[in-house]
Formats: C-alpha cells, structure tokens, sequence
C-alpha cells in the first residue's frame, strides 16, 4: 500500500513579477539580497515591495533578489499565486502557540529581519485572528507528513 499524498508546490514557477526590493533606494541598508529569497512581501510603493510585517496579509514571496540594482534598489521576483511551503508560527494573536487547521486563512507569522537568512528555507505563517477571506488570502491546502499543524510544522499554501 502507498503512503499518503500530499499537495506539494510545484516546479517551475508559472509566474514570477519582477520588481523593486526594500524600503528605500537612498540606503543600501534597505535594499534586499540573496539571504531574503524565500521571505513573505508586501507592496508598498510604484512597482516596489517590502519585507511584511507580523500580521500583514500575504502579498507574495521573493523568489530571486538580482546582484544589480535599478535607480537605487534591489531587483528581484515575486511570486504571488503559487503554492508554498511555511512554517506553522501558531494564532496570529498568540505567535508560538495553537494549531492550524487544513482551511485556515493564514497571515505572515514571525519575521526575520531584512539581510538576516532564515533558519529555515519556509517563512512563518499564522492562522488569521479573522478567518473571512480577504484580498491577499492564502489559506493552508496540507498539513504535510507530519499532519498536525502545530508550531513548527511545514504546511503548504495557496492563494485563494
């Protein structure tokens, strides 16, 4: 007998935008590298997004952050409708505790701080504080192989 499936994202990405990284271009300081591939974003000015902060609505993920940059900031991919493994990082009101459920509206969980790389290659994810669908909602399609959804468990997402 085979073991369970799950849903998985897929490679390669159909869609990725490119677009401005960071939040500001007169400070070399805000602009993104290679270390924030793989982090939650959201947009915050003419073709440009940022870093999202805990409790912001998922905008999208940085796929690639180019070594040149364009009038000032970083260069790189979002991707904004695929499917995405995260890390589980509880309610969004109580960070660090609590399950989330296969359905769940999830928002961006605990962030890593811009040019910091991730201990893990998955972003961190909430279960939204409202589970009524929104602009940016992403909701949790697997609970993986381990099946629970408790705190730091991979999970994979989905636009909605």
């Amino acid at each position: 007998m085979a073991g369970p499936h799950f849903i998985v994202p897929t490679l390669p990405m159909t869609r990725v935008t490119t677009a401005r990284l960071g939040s500001g271009n007169s400070n070399a300081s805000q602009r993104m590298s290679d270390v924030d591939a793989g982090k939650i974003v959201k947009l915050v000015g003419e073709s440009q997004y940022d870093l999202a902060a805990a409790g912001d609505p998922i905008e999208g993920l940085v796929v690639s952050v180019e070594p040149a940059t364009s009038q000032g900031y970083s260069i790189g991919g979002i991707a904004d409708d695929e499917k995405f493994f995260v890390l589980a990082d509880g309610l969004q009101a109580t960070p660090g505790t609590g399950v989330i459920a296969i359905g769940d509206y999830v928002v961006t969980g605990t962030v890593v701080a811009k040019g910091t790389a991730q201990a893990s290659p998955y972003p961190k994810v909430c279960k939204a504080t409202s589970q009524t669908p929104t602009q940016y909602a992403w909701r949790v399609v697997s609970r993986g192989p381990v099946g629970t959804g408790a705190v730091g468990t991979v999970l994979c997402i989905a636009r909605v």
